[in-house]
């Protein structure tokens, strides 16, 4: 049975990613996030419920995070590891800036994360283990008002490089998602952002967006959490140090 760790499980693409690989059976699943009531929500939905568990934590507070892993696995390991958890949302430079908020939460949590889990994936057995980030469309190009996101889900990027290489040897498979448009909370949150800027409603706003996509849709989080679990399914082992693209067109290289 592999054991997977997922962050930002709570809700949207990690939720789904976390039903998708508890629906293969063989998957022991740890949920974290900071939500204890949200992931006990998602643990609730889950096939073979029982297999899995919720760590209620902040990836960027490394010491709880480190004294959880130790808790729920002791001297056992992990198989794969999706760092998933971040938020959105836009700064501005001044007192109320969430420059530091959004750049810790994205970027320097995801490198807790995976420090943290890596003494774990060197202890499994298993011939291939895989880690994978959630970084953004929007590490591939400009918009107004995101610095700090742009900024964090980049570097993000630059994290899976340095990995890949870094740990190829070790038969850890380093890969980045950079999803586009995906129906999540977050990017409602956004299309409204969006509206309530240029006093306009939802639904036109929403429409205004997908003008921009070749497919003229949202990804469904379902299709993200599939995915992701083809990642992690040992059907290839080649894939490593790769941003992989789900944006329905909106982005091609």
């Amino acid at each position: 049975m592999k054991t997977i760790l997922i962050t930002g499980a709570g809700s949207g693409i990690g939720a789904a990613a976390a039903h998708s690989l508890a629906e293969e059976g063989n998957n022991r699943l740890i949920l974290v996030g900071r939500n204890e009531e949200k992931l006990n929500e998602v643990l609730a939905k889950l096939p073979h419920s029982e297999n899995h568990c919720v760590l209620a934590a902040d990836v960027r507070n490394a010491s709880a995070f480190r004294e959880g892993l130790r808790n729920i696995l002791g001297d056992g390991s992990l198989e794969c590891v999706f760092a998933n958890a971040g938020v959105g949302g836009e700064n501005a430079y001044g007192v109320d800036d969430r420059w530091d908020e959004i750049v810790s939460i994205n970027l320097t949590g995801t490198y807790t994360t995976v420090m943290e889990c890596l003494p774990y994936l060197r202890k499994s057995t298993a011939t291939y283990k895989h880690v994978l980030l959630t970084s953004s469309i929007l590490a591939r190009f400009g918009v107004p008002n995101h610095s700090a996101y742009i900024a964090s889900k980049t570097a993000v990027l630059g994290l899976t490089r340095a990995w890949a290489v870094e740990w190829a040897r070790e038969q850890i498979l380093v890969n980045a998602i950079t999803p586009g448009w995906v129906e999540t909370q977050m990017s409602k949150d956004s299309i409204q952002r969006h509206a309530d800027r240029n006093a306009s409603t939802y639904d036109s706003a929403y429409q205004e967006q997908m003008n921009y996509v070749p497919t003229g849709r949202m990804a469904q989080p379902e299709e993200v959490g599939n995915f992701v679990a083809f990642l992690f399914s040992g059907k290839q082992n080649s894939i490593t140090g790769q941003a992989l693209d789900i944006n329905n067109g909106a982005y091609m290289q």
